[in-house]
């Protein structure tokens, strides 16, 4: 960008102290974040179901999350929603049940959104306590795909292009019968297919499940401790419609925990995905890639994004990973318990961390809250990341749970990057909310006007479609990203500067995963501030590949097709 340099010695000195000014203040006026929740006007009509019958089992409070993808390529972001089930119905196979996931279809119109409910339609089956959703293109036809996990077995959704799914888990080998949590589709050895990891929770039976209580003796949901830790689970993708289990061959054995988040990234920037998982009252995990076919390693307690700062494991829920301080490298979020804080994690460049929670004021902010769905976006488009972290309780502290008491309900919260330096929480970023425990926040731009909204699903509540009104006087630029030959794009790294080689660059990566439990939408956004002009972009694919484009204007989507031959 040619709004904030690292090296300004060879501009005059006005353009200097503007620079300076703006590097100082952001790049832009001061904005405000805000959202407007219009879902009822756009007709998102979701509610989740729990089962809660007083028996205050573990499953009724981890809630869902859903996915934003263009399932019917009419170039905006559809909406699949997951649903709970009746928690005593042994969970093996799909039944018919009244309580189904959902898929919302974005008929938009003059930049309004109106959802349509079309899941009678696309054959999506019943059944199933449902946690969280993948998406990825995993057999290469050109249709994006959905992975659902469960308490009980797995389903995988293939997209037959027509507007409707066939669930294909049992005949593709990815019907994993545990308690599965997030997910996330990555071509681990970068041959071209879409490899799946699964994140499991916990060994849960609803016939013995286990009896907490709160200090006041009233009965009150376990905590993961009560139960045993379920492995996670790696399935490499054999290119012919089916998986195969390299949980053991990998090295994933190795370490387990109760896993709840999950995210891919490159932090060693070694050209091959690693992968972060968030353990709820336990270690984290940070598998490096060797290469290809060699095990990961789990060095999180050696690179510091095992446990926070005072050495303590947390209760790792919600994860994400960006560059929110702008220079060059993914870092970490995580949302955690209430009393606990959420914690982000300073990458070195070399998959080193440092947690900075409390020099960012991400601390004391977030210890009266529980945060599930977290993620970084730019919301106000000034060039810096902002957090969003969708809060709910696990516990109810001995109080009733009632139609009109829901002693889990915690507000949302929005927090605003300054410059990379701290992160301000900003009130009333959800004006009129009514709180709800809240687990899955679902990014994307619904109404492609250039800035991300959120989608938030309620444990036991309604869904939310919160569009983003935030200061529209700021430029942004985005990118859909597309290979000819149907490879992934997911990790593809977006570079973006001016044409001036003396640019500090932007640096943002394609990626679906993230939050909890949920899928985001795959284009890449870019905030510009008040910086209008046009933009070079260079784009380094999966496999390390890079080319660039330029010039390229804001305020629009470019879609940018690989044009480098892949053998």
């Amino acid at each position: 960008m040619d709004t904030c340099f690292k090296e300004t010695r060879r501009f005059p000195l006005t353009t200097m102290a503007l620079c300076l000014l703006i590097c100082y203040y952001g790049f832009g006026e001061e904005s405000t974040i805000r959202f407007s929740d219009l879902t009822e006007s756009s007709g998102l009509f979701f509610q989740h179901h729990t089962d809660s019958r007083g028996r205050l089992m573990l499953p009724e409070i981890t809630g869902s999350g859903g996915a934003a993808f263009d399932y019917d390529q009419d170039g905006d972001m559809d909406l699949y929603l997951v649903q709970g089930a009746v928690l005593d119905m042994r969970m093996a196979d799909p039944s018919p049940s009244v309580f189904r996931d959902r898929l919302f279809r974005n008929d938009l119109k003059g930049g309004e959104v109106r959802w349509t409910d079309v899941t009678e339609a696309s054959c999506i089956p019943a059944g199933g306590y449902g946690m969280g959703v993948a998406s990825g293109d995993y057999n290469k036809d050109g249709w994006i795909d959905l992975y659902v996990t469960n308490l009980g077995r797995n389903f995988l959704l293939k997209n037959l292009g027509n507007g409707r799914f066939e669930e294909v888990a049992l005949v593709a080998g990815v019907a994993d019968p545990g308690w599965g949590t997030s997910a996330v589709f990555v071509d681990f050895d970068r041959d071209g297919w879409l490899d799946l990891f699964v994140v499991n929770y916990l060994v849960f039976s609803a016939e013995w499940d286990r009896r907490c209580y709160a200090r006041n003796s009233a009965l009150d949901f376990c905590g993961p401790s009560a139960y045993e830790p379920a492995p996670d689970r790696l399935f490499r993708n054999l290119g012919n419609g089916s998986f195969e289990n390299v949980t053991s061959q990998m090295g994933f054995d190795a370490a387990h925990g109760p896993g709840l988040g999950v995210v891919a990234g490159d932090w060693d920037h070694n050209g091959f995905p690693d992968i972060y998982v968030a353990n709820d009252g336990a270690r984290n995990q940070l598998w490096l890639s060797q290469g290809t076919d060699r095990p990961f390693k789990d060095v999180a307690l050696l690179y510091g994004a095992a446990v926070n700062g005072m050495g303590a494991p947390e209760a790792g829920m919600g994860v994400d990973s960006a560059d929110f301080d702008n220079d060059g490298d993914e870092d970490l979020f995580l949302a955690h318990l209430m009393t606990e804080s959420n914690t982000l994690y300073v990458n070195n460049g070399k998959a080193l961390f440092d947690d900075r929670t409390i020099a960012l004021n991400l601390h004391a902010s977030s210890l009266n809250h529980t945060g599930f769905g977290a993620g970084w976006a730019d919301f106000d488009s000034d060039g810096w990341l902002d957090l969003l972290v969708a809060n709910g309780g696990v516990k109810t502290m001995g109080k009733p749970v009632t139609s009109r008491l829901n002693p889990m309900a915690q507000p949302n919260l929005v927090f605003r990057n300054l410059n990379g330096n701290r992160f301000d929480p900003i009130s009333q970023a959800f004006p009129g909310e009514l709180p709800q425990s809240s687990r899955g926040a679902i990014f994307g731009d619904y109404d492609n006007d250039g800035d991300v909204d959120v989608v938030i699903s309620n444990n036991g509540g309604t869904a939310e479609y919160w569009s983003n009104v935030s200061n529209h006087s700021h430029h942004w630029i985005g990118f859909q990203l597309r290979d000819p030959s149907l490879r992934s794009t997911s990790l593809a790294r977006v570079k973006l500067t001016s044409l001036s080689p003396d640019a500090s660059p932007l640096t943002r990566w394609a990626r679906v995963d993230g939050s909890y439990c949920s899928a985001r939408d795959p284009r890449v956004l870019v905030g510009l501030g008040l910086f209008n002009a046009d933009c070079r972009v260079e784009v380094t694919w999966p496999d390390g590949a890079a080319e660039v484009w330029e010039p390229l204007s804001p305020d629009r989507y470019w879609i940018l097709e690989r044009r480098s031959r892949i053998d």
